[in-house]
């Protein structure tokens, strides 16, 4: 990279590692972005203080000189700053495909490249990378959860102090669409659905940048049986010789697939007579929580780290010692025998079907900023479930609607208000329709920034509120 003039498009985390690392490697680097906020100026200082040039205000005009383009994931590809790269011939590199460029550069270039187990998908990405780290870790191994996950994947990789033995690497489609280079040890699609076609343009292009992750493949790519989509990606993908298929199911598992039979989650894809023989791995109470989806990411991430030659007792240990992240499906209490549980992560309609699939009957608290998306399919499948429904957020309006067409019988509080004090009232009228036995369950289907900072603001909003209530409920009997 020693005199290469670089730019670097985003102030993001990931911009400005990638900024560091290259100015550390002798190229000469600007950093653009449109923004001028007193935050963007304030890491702006920063790298000039590290020989960084940084240009705010302005992240259309290609820099004089420029050789070579590294993008922050979120950047659109139809951006003017692309479109002048093209013109002028210039190469445009994401993040991850800086860090599988450099991978091994640490100690002057004589270090040894970790392998990487990558994982994509519409929805469950973070919880199966972390998930394949603690079953990796178990087994001895050092193997840090990275990429869209939050940390830098360029950090990792030049990493001298503490280099990692494998990588559990989460990619989304934006990382996806501008890796090329990309070739994992082994990688897995969890699904796919509609999602940021914003970006993408198309469900086409969505899913084409979501297969890149198969290409180039050395040991298996992962699919899911219960979704053809995956599977049809793996059978476009150019993969090297001896590569697999590998499945999984949330039933029986066939030969070259991981499943659950009494309980029990299997392997016929690692052992010695797939036709004949399956290895048990762990029991579906070592995963927690146990809802399908969860189940399924748990599959997944097994059959990664089995791939990778982890035994099955690291993969049983890896998965008991998980506890996934604040927000997903978690349970907050009980409350007059009804369990209340925050799925904030839950900000589209897929994420949410596989949410209210885990129960039995949900009093179901939605809305939010709808991203374009439509809810006659979600509340379709779902509404055998429903006991009642409370809805908050700009585009409950949406939801109120498939809700009349699909399940007229549901009762509705439409809560006419986007002030944060509104979840109070949510859980308050939710618990007004629940009955013991009941699950108070608050998976959005919607993004938050309506009316919180983000998905975890929400949540927190949620469960501040069910303590509120438990609170009041004790203080009633006594």
């Amino acid at each position: 990279m020693a005199g290469r003039r670089v730019t670097v498009a985003g102030l993001g985390v990931s911009g400005r590692s990638a900024a560091l690392a290259l100015t550390r490697m002798g190229a000469d680097v600007t950093v653009v972005d449109g923004g001028d906020s007193g935050t963007h100026r304030e890491h702006a200082d920063r790298l000039r203080e590290q020989g960084v040039t940084a240009r705010l205000g302005d992240a259309e005009t290609l820099p004089e000189g420029t050789d070579l383009i590294v993008t922050s994931p979120g950047w659109k590809p139809q951006s003017p700053l692309f479109a002048a790269a093209g013109a002028a011939d210039v190469p445009v590199w994401g993040d991850v495909e800086l860090a599988w460029r450099l991978r091994g550069a640490a100690a002057g270039g004589s270090g040894t490249a970790a392998p990487w187990l990558a994982v994509t998908g519409t929805n469950g990405k973070t919880t199966t990378v972390q998930m394949l780290s603690a079953i990796l870790r178990a087994a001895g191994l050092r193997a840090p959860a990275v990429g869209n996950i939050g940390t830098p994947l360029i950090d990792v990789v030049l990493d001298e102090q503490e280099p990692p033995d494998v990588l559990a690497v989460e990619l989304s489609s934006y990382q996806l669409h501008w890796a090329p280079s990309l070739r994992a040890h082994s990688a897995a699609v969890l699904n796919l659905a509609p999602d940021h076609l914003d970006w993408h343009g198309t469900m086409e292009a969505y899913a084409a940048d979501k297969g890149r992750i198969y290409e180039g493949n050395q040991v298996a790519c992962v699919y899911n049986c219960a979704d053809p989509a995956t599977e049809r990606l793996v059978r476009e993908a150019d993969v090297e010789e001896g590569c697999r298929a590998v499945g999984f199911t949330l039933g029986t598992p066939g030969p070259s697939e991981l499943g659950v039979v009494d309980g029990i989650l299997v392997d016929r894809a690692f052992v010695e007579d797939r036709h004949r023989q399956a290895q048990e791995l762990a029991e579906v109470g070592d995963v927690t929580p146990a809802a399908p989806h969860n189940i399924a990411n748990a599959l997944a991430a097994a059959a990664l780290a089995r791939a990778y030659g982890v035994p099955p007792s690291a993969v049983r240990d890896g998965l008991r010692a998980f506890s996934p992240d604040a927000h997903r499906i978690a349970h907050v209490a009980d409350v007059g025998g009804v369990a209340y549980v925050d799925d904030s992560k839950a900000t589209n309609t897929h994420a949410t079907q596989a949410s209210l699939a885990a129960y039995e009957s949900i009093v179901w608290i939605a809305g939010g900023l709808a991203k374009g998306a439509t809810f006659d399919e979600l509340v379709r499948t779902s509404a055998p479930r429903l006991r009642g429904a409370v809805l908050i957020g700009a585009d409950r309006g949406l939801i109120r609607e498939a809700l009349s067409r699909h399940a007229p019988d549901v009762p509705v509080v439409d809560l006419a208000r986007t002030d944060t004090e509104a979840m109070a009232a949510a859980v308050h009228e939710a618990a007004r329709l629940a009955r013991p036995g009941d699950t108070v369950l608050m998976a959005p289907a919607c993004a938050s920034m309506d009316m919180f900072v983000n998905y975890n603001a929400r949540g927190d909003a949620f469960a501040e509120a069910v303590r509120e209530l438990a609170a009041d409920r004790a203080h009633d009997v006594e």
